[in-house]
């Protein structure tokens, strides 16, 4: 798709969202509601205050989803976290320096925990709300406790409203968008031989749409809980599965060369159906002991015939179906600890048994320092948002602006990620704020001063204002978010058409900041940083996969950093293509090419995944030293291969083909493993396996490699044509 398609596409008329109706229709009965009574009874004007935009953060800018204890549970602690920056704020608010200094560190910490996932990222804005309100309006510490009632009233009705008034449904919506794909899968896995080509489109189609809906998600639902993390790996662990059920064009359709064969493809296709019944609802399990059962008879079968294997190329359908069974076996666990099961242990040790809280403890220190580098996307944002946002509340402070929570509001707005996107984001604000205060100038001419009048427009207001930004446009919801303030304030002080003037005057200040620090900090933004991030993942999954390959050979110590490493630079990349996805200036590839390159990364640390799964087949400490240095030569090339890649992503340059095969290495390993084989020792034999399926892994990469190529001189060609 080009530029122009993308433009297109991005401006054409949107459908009735109807979860974000019936989440702005809350919001406009809720918080006039509210306000009304911190206004007209309790009528404290701090406790209006805070009732009127907590309800407002409550409502309309924090969103969560899942089970409701969770929900339940996110929500309490945004009131608690709300309570405690509104009481900092507080006790900020009357000295610039201390307010900045305060602004700053709350805002990196608030940012950046972010990376623990969905939750904290989508709260972050709304209780950003309850440290920048109170510490741009100075009050003394006496103020603590009527701001703290405005809280704690707009939080318990607001809680209480977002639980049981139209409660969102969009993690249900993932778990029956991935089990629909799992059915797909299913279907092609034991499909008749003319049924496969269709079979084979239409499971790339579900397993490529589910990749797109999770993509698509605000923020990517990870974090150290294991059934949010169990979630989001199905799409890629389905990716992988039909990595090898169609792996190349040049290759045939998966051959079912005996009983054991499609039996194992039969109770593959099971536990993948049995696991879509289980995200669906159903109180099933999938049957892993038919499954393992499965696999070891195919291993046994082909230890049968391997002293007459005429060649490695006769292993390769066994080989595909073994790591079918073993991906299946992944599926299955994910959608069990997705749906909050106990599971049999996984092959993948980011994911763990629901978590205890000293596991919880551990994953989230790990997350955090995977992103404590300049080359997280999070750790950029988090440093820029906090510098605009300290700057913006010393110049509120020190220029004694009458509003000056709103220079504050209107960086925190439009700050992208780079200079492009806030400058367009300022364009928008600044043409979406101008049509409010139109609109919002034109309403309060008409109605004057009449409160009544004031109070029956509000909850229209408030639904258009809640409703725009996430199903109309940026601009609209600034438009929208205009009119109400014109309400709320006229409601609290008439002041008439003056309101508008402040908002500009505020607003204009926050968006030269917001430019200001995106031009200083990080001005190319998403793109320069996620050819970078691919290069890094690319590097560090080829040296997880080697240093598997040599704990398998000669058993290396090398391979838990290695792929605490590789975890780390995927889980970077995915949050950098995010940003570079969500930029308006996103157009220096062609969108698909960056995806795959994106999957491509993914897919080779899973084959270290898999590799790493083979240690369990070990019966004692049994290794073919001999036989596993015959794959050292190929190792060398796949690793340095990956490297020529990374420097052409960060120099956008061309990628050389695929690196030459070891011929004789790969004939001399076939003989080394033969004659292993026919000792007729368990262990040796095992071991012979072993060094097997690891030669076939790197078949599979080898292949990987043409495909990556292409891509990326495509994309490389498509971004000099745009």
């Amino acid at each position: 798709m080009d530029t122009r398609s993308r433009r297109r596409l991005n401006g054409a008329s949107k459908p009735l969202n109807v979860a974000a109706l019936k989440s702005a229709a809350r919001a406009a009965i809720v918080m006039p509601a509210v306000f009304a009574f911190a206004d007209k009874v309790i009528a404290k004007p701090q406790t209006s205050l805070l009732a009127a935009f907590g309800s407002f953060a409550v409502l309309v800018l924090v969103e969560f989803s899942g089970p409701w204890r969770t929900r339940l549970l996110a929500y309490l602690s945004l009131a608690v976290v709300g309570a405690g920056y509104i009481t900092l704020g507080t006790i900020c608010s009357r000295n610039a320096w201390l307010a900045a200094g305060a602004m700053a560190a709350v805002g990196f910490v608030t940012l950046f925990s972010g990376v623990l996932g969905g939750y904290f990222a989508a709260a972050s804005t709304g209780v950003m709300l309850t440290f920048v309100l109170p510490v741009t309006i100075p009050a003394p510490n006496s103020a603590i406790p009527d701001r703290l009632e405005g809280w704690g009233l707009a939080t318990g009705v607001g809680i209480t409203a977002v639980m049981l008034l139209w409660p969102p449904r969009r993690r249900a919506d993932l778990r029956k968008a991935a089990a629909g794909a799992l059915r797909s899968v299913a279907d092609f896995v034991d499909a008749a031989r003319d049924q496969l080509a269709d079979r084979a489109v239409a499971a790339r189609e579900a397993v490529d749409g589910l990749g797109r809906t999770f993509l698509g998600t605000q923020h990517r639902p990870t974090g150290p809980t294991a059934s949010t993390a169990a979630l989001s790996s199905l799409p890629d662990e389905l990716d992988w599965l039909l990595s090898f059920l169609t792996p190349a064009p040049e290759l045939p359709a998966l051959e079912v060369a005996s009983a054991e064969d499609e039996e194992a493809l039969a109770a593959t296709a099971a536990v993948l159906r049995v696991s879509a019944t289980r995200l669906e609802g159903g109180d099933v399990r999938p049957d892993f002991a038919r499954l393992d059962a499965a696999r070891d008879a195919v291993a046994h079968v082909l230890i049968q015939r391997l002293p007459e294997v005429p060649d490695l190329d006769a292993l390769d359908p066994p080989f595909r179906i073994r790591v079918v069974t073993y991906s299946a076996r992944q599926i299955g666990g994910y959608a069990l600890l997705a749906t909050g099961a106990d599971t049999p242990e996984l092959g993948h040790h980011d994911i763990a048994q629901p978590a205890t809280p000293l596991a919880a403890i551990e994953a989230t220190e790990q997350l955090a320092v995977e992103h404590a580098t300049f080359g997280s996307v999070w750790l950029q944002n988090s440093v820029r948002g906090a510098a605009g946002l300290a700057i913006a509340v010393f110049i509120a402070q020190k220029t004694g602006l009458q509003h000056g929570f709103w220079v504050v509001l209107g960086t925190l707005s439009v700050l992208r990620s780079n200079a492009l996107g806030t400058g367009w984001s300022i364009v928008s604000a600044l043409a979406g704020t101008a049509v409010g205060i139109v609109v919002g100038a034109l309403l309060v001419l008409g109605i004057g001063t009449h409160e009544a009048v004031l109070w029956g427009v509000l909850p229209v207001a408030l639904l258009l204002a809640a409703y725009a930004p996430r199903a109309i446009s940026f601009a609209a919801g600034q438009a929208g978010f205009t009119v109400v303030l014109f309400i709320l304030f006229n409601i609290i002080q008439p002041v008439g058409w003056r309101v508008g003037v402040v908002r500009v005057e505020d607003v204009a200040i926050g968006f030269a900041i917001s430019l200001g620090v995106g031009v200083l900090f990080w001005p190319r933004g998403a793109s320069a940083l996620l050819r970078n991030d691919l290069a890094a993942a690319y590097a560090r999954g080829a040296d997880y996969v080697v240093a598997t390959a040599h704990e398998l050979i000669e058993g290396g110590r090398d391979r838990p950093a290695a792929e605490r490493a590789a975890d780390a630079a995927v889980h970077r990349l995915d949050d950098a293509f995010r940003q570079y996805l969500a930029e308006r200036s996103a157009t220096e590839f062609n969108i698909e090419d960056v995806a795959g390159l994106v999957g491509g990364a993914s897919r080779v640390r899973r084959a270290g995944q898999s590799l790493a799964s083979l240690g369990h087949m070990a019966d004692g400490n049994v290794r073919l030293d001999d036989c596993g240095r015959n794959l050292d030569r190929e190792l060398q090339a796949f690793q340095a291969w990956f490297v020529s890649l990374g420097y052409a992503l960060v120099n956008i340059r061309p990628v050389p083909p695929p690196h030459i095969r070891d011929t004789d290495g790969r004939t001399r390993l076939l003989e080394c493993v033969r004659h292993a084989a026919r000792s007729g020792d368990k262990a040796t034999i095992h071991g012979a396996l072993r060094l097997l399926w690891a030669s076939q892994h790197l078949d599979n990469l080898w292949r990987l490699e043409a495909r990556l190529s292409d891509k990326v001189n495509t994309a490389r060609a498509g971004s000099r044509r745009s």
